[in-house]
């Protein structure tokens, strides 16, 4: 019996970044002697233990046989006589098919290391082809590492799409991984790599066919929705590195695919025909309420904050209450940070000046100032109280934006 630390702990090793997870294969045992051994079984599917001491997970090397389409749709084999190489041979990638030994050796039979130092995101072997849920974790790759994708790889992946496997696709995968993708450096790109290859249009339909709708003539013409999408959510990553403000900047053009062609470029007719696209799509892959709720007020609301000094103060405050932001300051902060990527994602406004930021901030606070206690003691209904507060809260905003122009 023999250990090995695998995968990406090896992987993360090599590029000297921190390991959070570290994953082992054995090889030459069998099920009862890991019990034997006071390891404790986990695994449904095949052999999995986990180390009570330190709580990690041993693995028995397996080979695997295909059985039927989907990521679940396969047959393994756990025989003490599996290598490790021919465990390493059903990995997806070169990168993850390295191996360390207890001395310290490096196994690398795929030429791995190689890959990670030419930034090459290469399949181990045309099993590939086998298992979906590679295509998404190759665009999680390429948006975690910047690395390129080698061309044969590139082609086998648009092979799963045209051969239909990619339609087998569970939506707790396609979250899960898409989920990953969005604390990347780079979370745009995995949205370019599944379009590459063609998946995107099975996997996120709503936002594939962004790409060909015009913007604006004065927001920049000469790039189309799509790749203004791209743009923003480029953008919201140098903003922040919280995924809900990613994901809503991703979704926040939804509803220029519903405006009617014949009204393209339109001033702000998408704002409300996206928020039911939003609910659909987060439906549809089980995406957190939390999530759906910050991109539908974002779909909404976006170009009321881009108007933000041509709005009237009553109108205001029913933006302030209708994207919750004065009941949450976390959502005040994420919704501004959106908007601010959607109005910096156009070449040449990168670094565009955006005071809506600093100034919804303020917005919300003078708001939040009116004492609603003292104002409900002095009025009678609740309707009276109401509007008293309504009144309140609407002469807080006027007073401050008085200042924005100072």
């Amino acid at each position: 019996m023999k250990t090995y630390l695998v995968g990406g702990a090896v992987r993360d090793q090599l590029l000297n970044l921190e390991v959070v997870d570290r994953d082992w294969v054995v090889v030459g045992s069998t099920p009862e002697e890991m019990v034997k051994l006071g390891y404790k079984p986990v695994g449904k599917d095949f052999p999995v233990f986990i180390k009570p001491q330190s709580g990690e997970e041993y693995a028995l090397a397996r080979t695997e046989r295909k059985t039927a389409k989907g990521y679940q749709g396969f047959a393994f084999n756990t025989s003490p006589v599996i290598t490790l190489e021919d465990d390493l041979a059903r990995r997806d990638l070169t990168i993850n098919a390295i191996a360390q030994a207890s001395n310290g050796d490096i196994i690398d039979p795929f030429n791995g290391q190689a890959d990670l130092q030419a930034g090459i995101l290469r399949h181990v072997s045309d099993a590939f082809i086998e298992d979906p849920v590679r295509i998404l974790r190759v665009a999680r790759f390429a948006a975690r590492f910047n690395f390129q994708i080698a061309d044969d790889t590139q082609e086998l992946m648009k092979t799963m799409v045209d051969n239909g496997e990619v339609d087998s696709l569970v939506a707790e995968r396609v979250w899960g991984e898409f989920h990953k993708a969005l604390k990347t450096d780079q979370p745009w790109l995995f949205i370019s790599v599944l379009r590459d290859c063609g998946a995107l249009e099975k996997i996120l339909p709503e936002i594939d066919v962004l790409f060909g709708i015009p913007q604006r003539k004065e927001y920049h013409p000469e790039i189309d929705t799509g790749i203004h999408t791209l743009m923003v959510i480029e953008q919201a990553a140098k903003i922040s590195k919280e995924p809900m403000v990613r994901f809503a900047a991703l979704l926040h053009d939804l509803g220029k695919a519903k405006t009617p062609a014949d009204k393209w470029p339109a001033h702000n007719a998408h704002e409300q025909l996206g928020v039911p696209v939003i609910k659909a799509l987060c439906d549809r892959l089980r995406v957190p309420s939390k999530f759906r709720d910050l991109a539908s007020v974002i779909s909404e609301y976006h170009l009321h904050m881009h108007r933000l000094n041509e709005l009237k103060d009553s109108t205001i405050l029913k933006m302030l209450e209708a994207t919750g932001s004065l009941r949450n300051a976390e959502r005040a902060l994420h919704f501004a940070q959106v908007c601010e990527a959607d109005a910096r994602g156009r070449t040449g406004l990168e670094n565009r000046h955006y005071p809506q930021t600093q100034q919804f901030q303020q917005l919300v606070e003078a708001a939040n100032s009116v004492n609603s206690g003292e104002i409900a003691k002095k009025a009678g209904s609740g309707q009276e109280i109401k509007e008293a507060i309504t009144r309140a809260r609407v002469q807080a905003i006027k007073q401050v934006r008085k200042t924005f122009s100072k």
